[in-house]
């Protein structure tokens, strides 16, 4: 299985590559010129040896292929398409529990033995959104169940983990804060609203282009790690509901240019 790579930091020249094959690449064919590929990071604002070296760190991550035809390029891998899709679900339909929707634990033994899988395990679980009750208990909105399952699966640790549905835990309000980060949270919310506080408009499509990716960029991170809570248990001055407000508006502005800009060939983009 291929992952994101939730490592990169946003804005770096490898996660702004991996958020470009991500968003356009498949709308292009799944396969894209040399050219094409450097002409869009270099409208990013990648250009040079740091665009060299995200192509060759995105290829080893298995992400890009090379595909020597007649005009050198690169394609998608296509064990790469799930976890894109998976992305899209998440990044463009951010979900919010409901304060009577069912709850996911997770309860889990891992073996000395495989410390590396559990260690995966908790890892995996953290990057979705799941929130971490005590040691080998964690717990997640209901909707994030197939997700844990395919974790499982990919560790092949399904027999050492027991997945339960659950009511709406006594004293969610009180337990939240401690078994989600809430402030590191609210700091992404809060980075992604003053990073994009006058990106609401670009003069031609490659200014949609560069702002709409650095927006998506610094943005798809965040619908993985917070599993949208109910508003309940949330501060009264929570910024996740103005950020998602925010994404919405932007893709609505931006995305079309931006898409446009995509699908123009390198020698009419200048």
């Amino acid at each position: 299985m291929i992952l994101d790579d939730f490592d990169s930091r946003a804005g770096s020249a490898t996660s702004l590559l991996r958020t470009i094959v991500g968003a356009f690449l498949r709308e292009l064919g799944g396969s894209i010129r040399a050219s094409d590929l450097v002409r869009l990071l270099d409208a990013a604002g990648v250009a040079g040896p740091a665009a060299r070296t995200a192509i060759s760190r995105v290829k080893e991550k298995g992400l890009l292929l090379a595909d020597g035809g007649a005009a050198p390029g690169y394609r998608l891998n296509p064990d790469a398409v799930p976890m894109l899709e998976r992305g899209d679900r998440r990044i463009f339909n951010y979900r919010q529990q409901g304060e009577r929707d069912p709850w996911c634990l997770v309860s889990y033994s891992v073996p000395e033995s495989r410390r590396s899988a559990r260690h995966q395990l908790r890892r995996r679980l953290g990057w979705i959104g799941c929130g971490t009750v005590a040691d080998g208990l964690w717990i997640a909105p209901g909707f994030l169940a197939d997700e844990v399952r395919l974790i499982l699966t990919d560790l092949d640790l399904q027999d050492a983990a027991t997945l339960f549905t659950a009511e709406r835990p006594d004293g969610l309000g009180r337990h939240a804060l401690g078994w989600w980060d809430l402030d590191r949270l609210a700091g992404l919310h809060r980075v992604f609203l003053d990073a994009t506080a006058h990106d609401g408009s670009a003069a031609d499509e490659r200014e949609a282009f560069a702002r709409w990716t650095h927006a998506l960029d610094r943005w798809r991170i965040i619908p993985y790690l917070d599993p949208g809570l109910p508003a309940s248990v949330l501060p009264v001055d929570w910024p996740g509901h103005q950020s998602v407000e925010r994404f919405r508006e932007l893709s609505a502005a931006l995305a079309p240019k931006a898409h446009a800009f995509a699908r123009r060939p390198a020698s009419s983009r200048e």
